[in-house]
């Protein structure tokens, strides 16, 4: 055959890509991500099913490019986009050999998965571009038999998948966009050839988390609870795939419970460990330490222990490579970015889930991973890939809400979760809880200015909580007014995870001087779990319940006085129009006021349960209907409904210059993780955020580390 079919224009200074070259590249890696992804299956039917599906639509995903006004523009090369849909040929044609799967990932490898039932409302135009589906048909036996003269015949049977379908089709999806965007990116440059991954290593990296913590051990009765707390979850018997940790604070979670995922990973087999944290303020603090006792010898430890800080996800070709992948062995990350994946009908973000079968997950601080009303739906998720795809998980926690004993989160699967950690173990170490804080609470519903004046009216170094970032800048900007700056510092998600990391760093080194005792670190909920603080008093507006028991853990943490005060508080938004309500938390507000505060009610960890059934409660309708999407395969509704923050966000890099899309190819994923801030999608023209190339914008106003991009909007609010 003398004519040459491509898959990719030249441009950038970089050749064109045939289309043989490309779809045998796809081909080999999206089967090889699934082969791997299928020997954690627990039903061998689930495996066979998932290598046919990426198998068949790995190669025909591409076949409409075949087609001659593609070729043209192809060869062409100064198009953006090619002038017919290219992924309904392949489409089309495993939907008239009955390989439904196979069809609907490469009907899906661009624009993401579907709603089933709108698209079987078109009857035999269903999953099809019905604008140009006759005339895809009618040219198919052509475009067949170029692609059988190119690539020869490889495809399969289609296997029946005997589990959660839903999850299924987001994996073979997974196979295909990952090949798919991995190919381009290299032959553009933009990832490196060598794809190896570094290996978890599981019995050597627990002897040097072993060696780390012998290194650890004081002679204290802490220090030695402690020490037990790891021994414990070390050498636990337990091997059920979903376990709880309920431990208070400062028993040493963070090592105890690695140490157990790495017995698992061991005993399992496993690939890889998540570590899931509510708040991206804390990541850095997590990473670091793991990389600490985790990396071997000769190793590179951001290779080992991955930081990832958003949901980065990008569908154009021209930046797709900067989206967040999950390759390293141990993977640091949030709860936005770890949940909202799962329930992600998009190509960029189902790039990385082949990666989570035959993991072990800890997801930390559980009382805070999601809002209550997307429990049901992220705990089918969970007992899916525990059942289905052999993943180990932890749920743990200081305060935690055992949710999957409520009857609304239950009816999604119904398992027993044994704990991790004894009775008396536990018991023993809750002993450092007692006396530990006074719960208090001031009706009175303040304005920036006045809670300013009230929280500096008490001695000592003080942590005030709200709960958006809006309100935290214009509070912390008006202590500093008041004040003056040293007597305040900001930390939310207005700075970089970069300027995060140094403010975190400044709070330690100033918590540690004895001198420096009259300031307030203003935060949103980003700083009330996993991050070692001890603040002589603290401040938290009403959330949840659970959100005011881990703001507590962040004052008066090593239990040196007795009955420290820990308030709650609410904010006058009418009168101050500058701060922002959070209009899902504003539900929890609710419960914890009216149920908890009003009637005096004590503030216990074992009421946490009870408060997230009474927040179920007015969120029923919302929760059920979301679980009936996701039942139904509706994966654009579940992916526009799951939304842990409620709003669609853009990144965007700070400090960038004006010209950065020239150099478009020197931004790293690093780059973006450590120096964008998410800013929601409705404000992009009101705050002047400007594209660099295609979904990667750049932050135009003023930005500082103290207010991070606030400093820019509150001037224009102001």
């Amino acid at each position: 055959m003398d004519k040459e079919y491509l898959a990719h224009s030249a441009h950038d200074g970089f050749p064109a890509q045939t289309y043989l070259n490309h779809v045998q590249n796809v081909h080999d890696d999206a089967v090889r991500y699934a082969k791997e992804a299928a020997a954690f299956a627990a039903k061998q039917e689930d495996g066979m099913a998932l290598i046919s599906a990426v198998t068949n639509a790995a190669s025909l995903h591409d076949l409409g490019k075949l087609e001659e006004e593609n070729q043209a523009a192809l060869h062409a090369g100064n198009q953006p986009h090619l002038p017919i849909n290219h992924t309904d040929a392949g489409t089309a044609l495993l939907l008239h050999e009955n390989k439904m799967y196979s069809a609907i990932c490469v009907m899906s490898h661009h624009r993401g998965l579907p709603d089933f039932p709108k698209e079987c409302s078109h009857g035999s135009r269903a999953f099809r571009d019905t604008d140009i589906a006759a005339a895809t048909d009618s040219k198919l036996p052509e475009l067949k038999a170029i692609h059988r003269d190119l690539f020869g015949e490889k495809t399969a049977d289609e296997k029946q998948a005997a589990g959660c379908r839903s999850v299924f089709m987001r994996l073979a999806l997974s196979c295909l966009a990952d090949a798919d965007h991995g190919d381009t990116a290299r032959h553009y440059g933009q990832e490196p050839m060598d794809g190896r991954q570094n290996e978890l290593r599981p019995a050597e990296r627990l002897q040097v988390l072993n060696a780390y913590i012998s290194g650890l051990r004081a002679e204290d009765e802490r220090s030695r609870l402690r020490a037990q707390m790891y021994q414990c979850c070390r050498d636990s018997k337990v091997n059920d795939h979903v376990v709880a940790c309920d431990s208070p604070v400062g028993s040493g979670k963070t090592t105890a419970v690695m140490a157990y995922m790495l017995s698992q990973a061991k005993k399992h087999h496993l690939r890889r460990i998540f570590v899931v944290l509510p708040f991206t303020s804390i990541i850095s603090q997590s990473v670091e330490t793991y990389r600490r006792c985790l990396v071997l010898p000769g190793e590179e430890p951001n290779k080992i222990v991955a930081e990832v800080h958003h949901r980065v996800d990008f569908e154009s070709e021209s930046v797709r490579h900067l989206s967040t992948l999950w390759k390293a062995p141990v993977i640091v990350t949030t709860a936005v970015a770890f949940f909202e994946t799962l329930a992600s009908n998009r190509p960029s973000a189902l790039r990385r889930l082949h990666e989570l079968p035959g993991s072990a997950i800890f997801v930390d601080e559980a009382h805070a991973a999601l809002p209550s009303h997307l429990l049901p739906v992220a705990w089918k998720w969970i007992n899916c890939f525990a059942d289905e795809w052999n993943c180990h998980w932890v749920l743990a926690s200081g305060s935690l809400n055992r949710f999957w004993t409520i009857q609304q989160i239950a009816a999604a699967g119904t398992r027993r979760v044994p704990d991790l950690v004894d009775n008396a173990l536990r018991s023993a170490l809750a002993q450092y809880e007692q006396n530990r804080i006074r719960y208090l609470w001031n009706p009175a519903l303040m304005t920036s200015e006045a809670l300013a004046q009230w929280v500096n009216s008490f001695p000592g170094q003080r942590l005030l909580i709200v709960n958006t970032v809006q309100s935290a800048t214009v509070i912390a900007k008006t202590i500093m007014q008041l004040y003056g700056r040293n007597r305040v510092e900001h930390l939310s998600t207005a700075l970089t995870a970069r300027d995060r990391a140094r403010t975190l760093a400044r709070v330690r080194q100033r918590l540690r001087d004895p001198s420096d005792c009259d300031w307030t670190l203003v935060a949103t909920s980003c700083v009330e779990a996993g991050v070692d603080f001890s603040f002589s008093v603290g401040f938290r507006e009403t959330a949840s319940l659970s959100s005011l028991l881990q703001a507590s853990g962040r004052v008066n943490r090593n239990g040196k006085t007795k009955n420290a005060l820990m308030w709650s508080f609410g904010l006058n938004y009418a009168d101050d129009a500058l701060l922002k309500e959070h209009p899902i938390i504003k539900h929890a507000a609710t419960v914890l006021t009216k149920e908890f505060l009003e009637k005096d009610r004590p503030i216990l960890p074992t009421s946490v349960t009870d408060s997230i059934r009474l927040e179920l409660a007015r969120y029923g309708e919302h929760q059920t209907n979301l679980l009936k999407d996701e039942d139904s395969l509706s994966f654009v509704k579940v992916e526009d409904t799951f939304r842990v923050i409620d709003n669609h966000s853009v990144s965007a890099l700070v400090h960038a210059a004006p010209d950065e899309d020239i150099r478009i190819h020197e931004i790293s994923r690093e780059q973006v993780q450590m120096d964008t801030v998410q800013i929601p999608q409705y404000r992009i023209k009101d705050w002047n955020v400007q594209p660099i190339r295609d979904e990667l914008y750049r932050w135009t106003l003023a930005y500082d580390g103290f207010l991070g991009y606030m400093a820019g909007v509150l001037s224009i609010d102001e």
